[in-house]
């Protein structure tokens, strides 16, 4: 009885993993459809490019929350911590990207801004998520 239990816990943390990173790659497709619409709209509108850092400051922070959101509703638990991971793993990902794509890559006042948005979109998400029925 004792192993039965603990594969029935061991399948719904795996499966909380995957939904997990199902909420990752959801806020990754968002982020890169917002982007595209706002480049386009950079190109051919007058829009000042010193609104470049604040919407992609708002694009990641309200893709992090959506996909949170998605991947916390059927979990029904631990919202804040759900998706205080899904916004770290996010951002983390993206940094990591970009020291291995840009050089001299570092972390300024403006990354941890971003990081900062990103790990508390995802914590509301997460709520939201939870408290979704």
């Amino acid at each position: 009885m004792k192993n039965i239990m603990e594969n029935a816990n061991m399948n719904i943390q795996n499966n909380n993993i995957i939904k997990i990173f199902k909420g990752i790659i959801i806020s990754f497709i968002l982020t890169l459809i917002l982007l595209f619409v706002f480049s386009l709209a950079l190109t051919y509108t007058n829009i000042a490019e010193s609104t470049i850092a604040p919407i992609i400051i708002i694009i990641t922070a309200v893709s992090i929350l959506i996909g949170s959101s998605i991947s916390t509703i059927k979990i029904k638990k631990n919202g804040i911590l759900n998706g205080g991971v899904i916004g770290g793993v996010y951002i983390s990902l993206i940094y990591i990207i970009s020291s291995l794509v840009q050089t001299g890559f570092a972390l300024n006042t403006s990354s941890i801004i971003m990081i900062i948005f990103a790990i508390l979109a995802g914590m509301v998400g997460g709520v939201v998520g939870v408290n979704i029925h």
